[in-house]
């Protein structure tokens, strides 16, 4: 459920013309659980965009003036006409019945999903993968971790961003008991990780995303790949903006100290 205080300001707030430049619309798909709650604020708060879109089943009714649900078909995805993507994968919430009419798209969904929205005309797409530390390789944090994230890759989009999001025993009530079992015990092991592969907070990880879609357009088109230690040394004061530009280009990255986080 979005938070009163941004919805309320969403709402209240005037519509400004903007240049045609700006005019841009995003979309989001996964906006019902935690973490997509928190990035559909975010991007809401974010007057740059024209338009934002949620992915949701009708009917699915909004009183903000710039949300708009989007429903999961080729028509209306095309209709909406998004220039950027963001796809969540997140679990589910059950705060009220609304909750259900958003689309929860799963891993296995990545692939088709990132085909429809090529085909609706998006060419940049930002896809968080929360992921247990201890349960990823090292190398596979900094590369493409799937046949599948490697045939999205290859889909000809102008910016693809994998986020690779550190959160800490989400996914333990999955499973046979064996799993649940060991997911459970990495899971109070949590402490023992590094402080740049500690899970951030969903709001600061949400702010990161909407940082992120804004300054897409102006970054070199290509693949990349975020480690929680990048998404980390970004929450950090010496981070933001400067941190996040940078490693768009590809040039030095800011000096970070260990310490207190931003927010």
């Amino acid at each position: 459920m979005l938070d009163p205080h941004i919805a309320l300001a969403a709402a209240a707030s005037p519509t400004l013309p903007a240049p045609a430049a700006l005019r841009r619309r995003v979309l989001v798909a996964g906006g019902g659980g935690r973490l997509g709650s928190a990035v559909l604020e975010s991007v809401l708060a974010e007057h740059r965009f024209e338009r934002v879109g949620v992915l949701a089943l009708p009917p699915f009714n909004s009183t903000l003036r710039r949300l708009h649900p989007v429903a999961p078909e080729a028509s209306a995805l095309l209709a909406f006409g998004a220039d950027t993507a963001l796809l969540v994968f997140d679990g589910e919430r059950h705060a009220n019945g609304r909750e259900a009419r958003f689309v929860h798209p799963r891993p296995v969904d990545l692939l088709p999903l990132a085909q429809q929205l090529l085909a609706a005309g998006v060419r940049r797409l930002v896809v968080v993968v929360p992921h247990q530390p201890a349960l990823l390789p090292g190398a596979l944090r900094a590369g493409l971790a799937s046949l599948d994230e490697t045939a999205v890759a290859a889909l000809g989009l102008s910016h693809l961003i994998f986020m690779r999001m550190a959160q800490a025993g989400g996914a333990a009530a999955a499973g046979s008991f064996l799993q649940r079992l060991a997911l459970g015990l990495l899971a109070q092991l949590h402490w023992m990780l590094p402080q740049r592969e500690q899970p951030l907070r969903a709001g600061q990880v949400a702010r990161f995303v909407a940082a992120l879609a804004l300054a897409l357009p102006a970054a070199p088109t290509g693949t990349r790949v975020l480690s929680p230690e990048g998404l980390w040394d970004w929450a950090q004061p010496e981070g933001g903006d400067a941190w996040l530009n940078a490693w768009l280009r590809g040039e030095a990255l800011p000096k970070v100290r260990t310490g207190a986080q931003r927010w």
